[in-house]
């Protein structure tokens, strides 16, 4: 089934062929835009985000794609401005946010909560980050950020992740999204903090190389870095938090001993694991990343609502 007009929960219900589609709407979008071109194709459309935990990029960059594609945004950000702090079930909440949008991206600290509202309501859901589970949409403009450097096509191209493996969602997304790609994955870690077995299965399933280490030195030999930071928010423990928070830090005299092309990606908000010096150096690329994140997500809002690029 085609995931437009459906709702977006999961990377890997996407196909290559999919990917391939949205790549190519991301990159004209990216052209329109930047060319100024009159965007008003939404103009009857509402899109309601409903972020239950922190959030500045995805909340931010979901309403500005809504407003550059002409529609308009209604929305409510935290616990404690909603009725659920009264009390209210999600159900009844995600009830009435289909009664006022066409269209809904959804952000909450339990894993699974974009799947309930996507079978509670009638209106296409988008999974905005559900815990420690996934985040599909940051995957996807995170492969549009590789693509857009010519990484997805180049053989052998390798990818390290670093930092909080277990907890990042971002990563449990894109590397689902990598796996149709022949990409090699290098996971950077300390032990309590490395891949969950179900994302190891999947890229054994699907047939794809990849190593664990806890050294930043593997960093050396990748095309791309994609540093997070620990989820302290994940932690039940606030003193094994503080025990791996500065884990890695990787700053301009590290990414000086890697390979000259190396791109440095993060998905921001980042604490101390991506040093400041490193922000004018040509490897670093999180902030076009973020801003990538614009044209992959009016893609997105335009598949599932089912209008065509003119």
């Amino acid at each position: 089934m085609s995931w437009k007009g459906q709702s977006i929960l999961s990377a890997q219900q996407f196909s290559p062929q999919d990917l391939a589609e949205i790549l190519e709407t991301s990159r004209r979008l990216e052209g329109l835009l930047g060319s100024k071109k009159n965007l008003k194709l939404l103009d009857d459309y509402i899109l309601a985000t409903l972020f239950f935990e922190p959030s500045t990029r995805t909340r931010l960059s979901f309403e500005a794609a809504m407003h550059r594609l002409g529609g308009r945004v209604i929305s409510t950000v935290g616990v404690q401005f909603s009725s659920l702090a009264k009390g209210e079930t999600l159900f009844d909440t995600l009830k009435m946010v289909e009664s006022y949008s066409d269209i809904c991206a959804i952000r909450h600290s339990v894993e699974g909560a974009s799947s309930l509202a996507a079978r509670s309501i009638k209106i296409p859901v988008i999974n905005a980050g559900d815990g420690a589970g996934e985040h599909p949409t940051q995957g996807l403009l995170d492969l549009y950020t590789i693509h857009r450097h010519g990484y997805l096509e180049r053989a052998k191209t390798s990818v390290a992740f670093v930092g909080d493996i277990k907890f990042g969602r971002t990563i449990h997304s894109l590397i689902q999204l990598l796996s149709h790609y022949g990409v090699h994955m290098v996971f950077i870690a300390p032990n309590e903090l490395q891949l969950p077995q179900k994302y190891a299965d999947l890229l054994d399933k699907a047939g794809v190389s990849y190593e664990k280490t806890e050294d930043i030195e593997a960093l050396r030999s990748v095309n791309v870095g994609y540093i997070t930071r620990i989820q302290e928010e994940r932690f039940t423990d606030h003193r094994e938090y503080e025990r791996f928070k500065d884990a890695y830090i990787v700053d301009r005299e590290l990414i000086g001993r890697c390979r000259e092309d190396i791109i440095v990606m993060h998905p921001l908000p980042r604490l101390s694991e991506v040093a400041t010096d490193l922000d004018s150096h040509r490897s670093a690329v999180y902030f076009e990343q973020a801003n990538n994140g614009l044209y992959v997500r009016m893609a997105l809002i335009l598949g599932l609502l089912q209008v065509e690029l003119p």
